[in-house]
């Protein structure tokens, strides 16, 4: 788990740097809960908004109502929480 972590937080960082494609590539290579509320967030920082709701459902949730910093914090945190 915590390789998946390491990759997930990766993507993360990778995207708020602005290599939103290469953290997409990460998180399309994973399958968990996490990894499809990341792929939601990204697609939602994209502007696909159908998209990132489908992400969403696949994770068991909704759009946040949230900013996109406030939703990358969030990610982020989760994380790193042991």
């Amino acid at each position: 788990m915590r390789k998946i972590n390491s990759k997930l937080i990766k993507a993360l960082e990778l995207e708020k740097n602005g290599n939103w494609d290469h953290a997409h590539k990460i998180v399309q290579d994973i399958e968990n809960r996490d990894s499809c509320l990341i792929h939601a967030y990204l697609h939602r920082k994209q502007g696909d908004i159908g998209n990132a709701n489908y992400w969403y459902s696949r994770a068991g949730s909704v759009m946040p109502d949230k900013t996109l910093a406030e939703e990358w914090q969030v990610l982020f945190d989760k994380l790193h929480t042991p």
